[in-house]
């Protein structure tokens, strides 16, 4: 498969930021199951990819589910915004044929708020690669917030002071990305995941009888 070949999803990227194991298993091994809070962030999702969520006031123009894409370093990269807001302002930008200019803004909602921090990192690399896709599209310079739907909360992102070391560790997830789907191997799992949660836990560390995981008795015979 050539590089021209390979088309990766945002959500990829950041399934493999949580976990490259667990992204292995979903896209290589193609396995998946859904535990509570999985059901509860798709149900939120298809509430907020609603087209009738879609609306306009004197001031905002909102569109939901934004399809978006871009290339990086060879790889096609694509998704979809839940939602992009246009917001007023005279230094924006005008959109199809509308008089008036607008600042854009992309807000990724998430159903449940980190409670030892503002966001999970992979949200963050997700939104960055969005936002990539957004400026490339559109030719402008978007903002983005990640918006938590159980506090009602809006967490503003900001990437400026971040952008060359952000682009180099997307550039190299890509690579270990691409390599990995060429070979058709999946990641080992890391030694530090976190892994209370996951929807995948049962699938990729099964107990034994012992109440030890599979993966923990491995360990200890090696």
């Amino acid at each position: 498969m050539s590089d021209e070949e390979i088309s990766i999803t945002i959500r990829s990227i950041q399934h493999y930021m949580y976990c490259p194991h667990r992204w292995g298993l979903i896209e290589i091994g193609q396995i998946w199951q859904e535990n509570y809070f999985v059901t509860k962030a798709n149900l939120m999702h298809k509430r907020v990819h609603d087209p009738k969520k879609r609306y306009a006031t004197s001031e905002k123009r909102v569109l939901t589910s934004v399809d978006v894409f871009c290339t990086i370093d060879n790889t096609k990269i694509h998704g979809v915004v839940d939602c992009i807001e246009l917001r007023k302002d005279e230094n924006g930008m005008r959109v199809l044929d509308h008089p008036d200019k607008y600042k854009m803004y992309i807000v990724e909602y998430k159903p449940t708020a980190p409670k030892d921090k503002e966001y999970h990192y992979e949200d963050y690399i997700q939104v960055y690669l969005q936002k990539l896709c957004v400026d490339n599209i559109f030719n402008t310079d978007c903002g983005a917030v990640l918006y938590y739907s159980d506090v009602k909360k809006r967490v503003p992102l900001s990437f400026y002071d971040d952008r060359e070391s952000l682009n180099e560790l997307v550039n190299d997830k890509i690579k270990e990305m691409r390599s990995f789907i060429e070979k058709g191997f999946i990641p080992e799992i890391k030694s530090d995941q976190k892994c209370d949660g996951c929807s995948m836990k049962d699938m990729c560390m099964p107990k034994s009888k012992s109440g030890r995981t599979v993966h923990q008795m491995i360990n200890r015979m090696i």
